[in-house]
């Protein structure tokens, strides 16, 4: 990430806002910025091929759910973030990857500038091209600030997204039974 740039981009901002970028409480805010920055997009940065790797001389073949993943991104459309859950699914054709695995994949799509859609989609996307499980679900349920606190303001609406590939689009027994498992306490 160039650092540089990004301060140049904040005091910019500030000053088209009409504020004074040299005064004390402003002064320090483009570098601290362009260090928030390099937190919340570290998944423009980090290797995909480091995620979701198999455990070695594990088998399983029944539904492995991780739910209630807390997260966040941000819009890419007014850079504001979008907070919320996810769950994932998946049922393994022998080949499991660590449970920490699966949000560390959200973790890392989430760290970008996204669109709720895309981020459900390529995570179920991942799951499936690194895993080759016999199928996967991805549900994302999040608020969008650029929805509560801008534009049409109302807060704690949120946005409930899915993927369904391989055998929870085909089998609505399957795609149920998680739908159920992410309901119990």
């Amino acid at each position: 990430m160039d650092s540089k740039k990004i301060e140049e981009g904040v005091r910019l901002i500030l000053e088209g806002i009409g504020e004074d970028t040299e005064r004390p409480g402003l002064k320090d805010t483009p570098s601290r910025v362009a260090k928030m920055f390099a937190e919340i997009f570290a998944g423009l940065q980090m290797p995909e091929e480091d995620l979701l790797k198999p455990i070695e001389g594990e088998s399983h073949d029944e539904m492995v759910l991780l739910k209630d993943i807390p997260f966040y991104s941000v819009c890419e459309h007014h850079l504001l973030p979008f907070i919320g859950k996810a769950h994932i699914a998946y049922i393994p054709s022998g080949t499991i990857a660590g449970l920490s695995e699966l949000a560390k994949a959200l973790e890392h799509l989430a760290k970008r500038p996204q669109v709720q859609e895309r981020l459900t989609a390529q995570l179920a996307d991942m799951i499936m091209d690194k895993l080759k499980p016999r199928g996967c679900m991805v549900v994302v349920d999040a608020e969008h600030l650029c929805m509560s606190m801008r534009g049409i303001k109302k807060p704690g609406s949120r946005t409930v997204t899915s993927a369904v590939r391989g055998i929870f689009r085909s089998k609505q027994s399957t795609r149920e039974e998680m739908l159920e498992l992410i309901k119990k306490q």
